[in-house]
């Protein structure tokens, strides 16, 4: 017979083996189900409307990176607020990584000077994915507007400083503060109508409500083309590659205005760093693909694909681009 003491001692044993051995376990179940992702479907979210900037470097790049992934990546627009609405459902998505998206210059860092209060704080509750593309804005008019050059828009501004509305897809966007700079520099006014994303803006233009814009060139560029529109410069420091017959702001007369209308992904920063990478890797690794290339910059993107390191430093930089602005304008987002 077993001496009661010894079996109480043997089954004491034999709990404590099995406790540390679901301890040791644990880890390793973690790890597996971060090696299981991605294994349903992603969202990709956009704070501006369909056919936006944001809207189709979503489409190209998360057509290409699903296949990397072996998923589909599903996009979903959430405009609204100056891409407020849309960013902040990206910061607040559930941190499984199935949920991440695009966003832009305002929501990510100007919206933090503009707005008194946000619902999500860009540099704590968000994570830089990769910078995806670059674009320059276009200083455009509509061709019946009888503005032929950069010259002619400025003496009309300065002549009439309460006739003249410009759109932009928001306050805070590139779209908008190099309008705000372009005006300071000259000593203009005109008044800023913000829209939730560049075709509502461009729609704007065409049917009179607005009479001037910068916006980026995948929303004017076929209109210039059509004959629509007439561009008049580039808010670059240098011509573009992708619109090399556009002049700077510089060549024409105005130096010192430089922003470029970017596009970045992003996911909350809750999400467990391993997954992030995962993600990060593969968007990566699609928009520096020869054939995503190829279709951005038909879309006149300068495609990017930088780490997330490099794209936290960009947003940093883009701060103190901006914040000088938007303090001495008093610049508040609507």
């Amino acid at each position: 017979m077993h001496n009661p003491s010894t079996l109480a001692r043997a089954r004491a044993f034999t709990a404590r083996a099995l406790a540390l051995g679901l301890i040791a376990l644990a880890p390793l179940g973690a790890a597996q189900a971060a090696d299981a992702w991605p294994s349903q479907p992603l969202k990709a979210l956009v704070p501006f409307g369909p056919g936006s900037s944001p809207d189709q470097v979503a489409r190209i790049v998360g057509e290409k990176a699903g296949a990397i992934l072996g998923q589909t990546v599903v996009v979903e627009n959430k405009p609204g607020a100056s891409g407020n609405i849309g960013t902040f459902a990206i910061a607040n998505a559930k941190p499984d990584g199935y949920t991440f998206g695009v966003s832009i210059t305002g929501p990510l860092v100007n919206n933090t000077l503009l707005f008194d209060k946000l619902p999500y704080a860009p540099a704590t509750d968000l994570a830089p994915l990769t910078l995806a593309v670059h674009q320059p804005n276009v200083l455009v008019v509509p061709a019946n507007s009888g503005i032929d050059n950069v010259g002619q828009l400025l003496e009309a501004l300065k002549k009439n400083p309460d006739k003249y509305n410009f759109p932009s897809p928001g306050a805070g966007t590139v779209s908008h503060l190099a309008v705000e700079l372009l005006l300071q520099r000259i000593g203009a006014r005109a008044t800023h109508v913000p829209y939730p994303s560049s075709p509502a803006a461009l729609t704007s233009l065409l049917s009179g409500d607005t009479q001037f814009a910068a916006l980026p060139p995948i929303a004017v560029m076929s209109m210039v083309k059509d004959g629509r529109l007439k561009a008049l410069a580039v808010t670059s420091s240098k011509r573009s590659t992708l619109l090399p017959e556009i002049p700077t702001l510089a060549e024409v007369g105005v130096p010192g205005i430089e922003g470029s209308a970017w596009i970045g992904f992003v996911i909350s920063s809750k999400v467990p760093a391993d997954i992030q990478k995962k993600l990060s890797d593969a968007l990566i690794q699609a928009i520096r693909d020869p054939e995503v290339v190829k279709r951005l910059q038909a879309q006149f993107m300068d495609p990017v694909g930088s780490t997330p390191a490099e794209f936290r430093a960009y947003m940093d930089d883009e701060l103190k681009r901006w914040e000088p602005l938007i303090t001495k304008l008093g610049i508040k987002g609507q």
